[in-house]
């Protein structure tokens, strides 16, 4: 009996020790389902509820870009593409096999969709091919019966109607890369593009808009199951331009084979009419994509189309800059407006000599004769009397040395040479020689065609500032008052009536370019840049002609001019990368690009001020 009670005693003991066990369980897992279900209840439903609910973004059609006229240059087409859903189709090699016998596919495409149709979810759709014509589109229609999990879908994608005459000013739009990325939901999304330059880039979240968002349900899959709410977003803003599509056009078309660059702008407002760069490239081609001989090609170019010449492309300005290194005479006092220089051909100073382009020199000029014939000779001699310091503070309040501020990035700011400068980056002071050549506009001088227009058209508008502007019709308040140079109307009438005797004197270096319809005269400076020292022997025996030299050695041809004379509207600028001389090369582009200009836009009134003086020809 004795061991029948011990034996009860320890079952009860182990009964209670379970028993206990399971009550503190029990306890545990009620107090556990009242946590989740009481006290987090609102927590667990709206994750429930994000299970069932997906939030899709609906990107937005892309603002347009148009020219002043209103003319589309970046519009958005339809895209007809087809997507593969690989649950659809038993098999997804078998229905690309089909397809491939109505559109071409390549093995690239074809591996890229095998990939993504194994990595993804079965019902996610695949994109197969993008920007197919119409007849490719068709044909697939047609065809839908032997083609099982095939989907036509039409989509946006971005197109430029003009192409290459406007394709570094406009830029284009690319997929996003990692550095874009702002943790924007929408720069996620695979067909998602942004601008990568020009205007494109520049007006990036005008031309986006906002995204809308659908609401769906979806299974535990994530399989659409229906749309519950839509909410539309806000299509991108249209850009309007100031450019001329057309003149655009004209100009680049007028600069045919050549590497130059053209510039357009309002003497006034500072409105680019046009901003030309050649050769240029396919916008189009980066949204639809290279293959990599079509990539190799673009960039081992030895024109180099991906270069925007007209904002990035520094050269020496030439003669061009006569104009400045005059006025920078004239302002100091240190030459008298009648100053006379004798050109034999070539002048000595130190132990070597300076020689002017007419190997048997000029005789006596004035300096409106000067610029007239483009005497090298008389701007050395003015450049040794005015010195570097005064050169560099006139090209300086011209704009030279700085970027002009344009509305697109990829601008550079040229080169003004000082004395500082010549200590800091080449650790020598600055020689007397050095000078001369910045009187002629060579030497360590780099300028960009924009530069060139700005300071063409601030002769032009009686000294008043000009800031180049893209984007037409910005509200006054946001366009400064105009603000003078500082320069008497004495120095800057009589660098006005030198340009227009370049033009329309028979000794004028650009005399044969000239405008010769009424009204519409042309004022102007042409340049021709040496890339290449010429040798004492080739002076003796006569320098080669451009077309014995290979094309990089070749001089670099300039024109800057305004018109009308009586009343200037429109500055230009014209470079011709080894085009030879400026006068035959350069200056025909910029008669007929602002003849174009005028007949297109004659009765554009002036923003503010008015000329300083009426140009005409005579001796001073």
């Amino acid at each position: 009996m004795q061991r029948d009670f011990v034996r009860r005693k320890a079952f009860t003991r182990r009964a209670l020790v379970l028993s206990g066990g399971a009550a503190a369980l029990t306890a545990v897992l009620v107090g556990r389902l009242y946590y989740l279900q009481v006290i987090n209840t609102g927590r667990y439903r709206v994750l429930a509820e994000e299970n069932r609910i997906s939030w899709r973004l609906l990107p937005q059609s892309r603002g347009r870009i148009l020219d002043r006229f209103g003319i589309e240059v970046a519009n958005n087409r339809r895209n007809y593409r087809i997507l593969l859903i690989p649950e659809q189709t038993s098999s997804v090699t078998r229905t690309l096999s089909v397809l491939r016998g109505l559109v071409r596919i390549d093995d690239r495409d074809l591996h890229r969709v095998l990939r993504e149709a194994e990595r993804n979810a079965g019902f996610m759709p695949v994109t197969v091919l993008e920007n197919l014509s119409w007849g490719q589109f068709a044909r697939i229609n047609a065809h839908m019966p032997n083609l099982p999990g095939v989907q036509p879908g039409v989509g946006e994608s971005r197109f430029y109607p003009h192409g290459q005459p406007l394709a570094h000013l406009v830029g284009y739009v690319g997929p996003v890369s990692p550095e874009e990325q702002t943790g924007d939901p929408l720069l996620k999304l695979p067909e998602f593009r942004t601008g990568k330059r020009g205007v494109e880039k520049a007006r990036e979240m005008v031309l986006r808009g906002k995204a809308g968002n659908s609401q769906v349900e979806v299974n535990a899959y994530g399989r659409a199951i229906r749309e519950i709410e839509r909410k539309a977003g806000e299509p991108g803003r249209d850009v309007r331009l100031s450019i001329d599509a057309e003149l655009q056009r004209l100009a680049y078309e007028r600069l045919g084979d050549e590497a130059g660059s053209v510039v357009v702008m309002g003497v006034y407002s500072g409105e680019l009419l046009a901003l030309v760069s050649t050769p240029s490239f396919d916008p189009n081609a980066f949204h639809l994509g290279f293959d990599s001989r079509q990539w190799r090609a673009l960039t081992r170019h030895p024109r180099a189309p991906l270069v925007h010449r007209a904002i990035s492309g520094q050269y020496a300005p030439g003669s061009t800059f006569k104009m400045i290194v005059a006025l920078a005479g004239l302002e100091a006092g240190t030459i008298p407006a009648d100053h006379r220089v004798f050109c034999s051909g070539r002048m000595e100073f130190g132990d070597r000599f300076f020689h002017c382009w007419k190997k048997g020199g000029h005789g006596v000029l004035s300096l409106p004769h000067a610029i007239e014939r483009s005497c090298d000779i008389h701007f050395y001699d003015v450049a040794r009397r005015v010195g570097i310091d005064r050169i560099g503070e006139m090209a300086g309040r011209f704009g030279f040395g700085a970027p002009t501020g344009i509305d697109i990035e990829g601008e550079e700011g040229g080169l003004v040479p000082s004395r500082e400068w010549m200590r800091r980056r080449h650790g020598r002071p600055w020689h007397q020689g050095e000078t001369l050549l910045s009187g002629i506009g060579q030497g360590y001088l780099l300028a960009t065609p924009l530069q060139l227009a700005v300071m063409t058209a601030q002769i032009a508008n009686g000294g008043f500032r000009v800031r180049p502007t893209l984007i037409a019709g910005e509200p006054p308040a946001e366009r400064p008052a105009p603000e003078s140079l500082g320069l008497s109307a004495t120095s800057l009438s009589l660098v006005q009536r030198a340009m227009d005797m370049v033009s329309n004197s028979p000794h004028g270096t650009a005399y044969r370019a000239r405008i010769r319809e009424p009204g519409m005269a042309i004022a102007g400076k042409t340049g021709t840049v040496q890339v290449r020292r010429i040798t004492e022997a080739e002076r003796r025996t006569g320098v080669l002609k451009k077309e014995d030299l290979p094309w990089k050695e070749r001089d670099h041809a300039l024109f800057v001019g305004f018109a009308p004379v009586d009343a200037p509207r429109y500055a230009v600028a014209v470079v011709v990368e080894h085009g030879g001389g400026g006068s035959s090369a350069a200056a025909p582009v910029a008669r007929d690009v602002l003849t174009e200009a005028l007949r297109r836009d004659p009765d554009r009134a002036p923003a503010v001020g008015r000329p300083v003086a009426n140009t005409t020809s005579g001796e001073t």
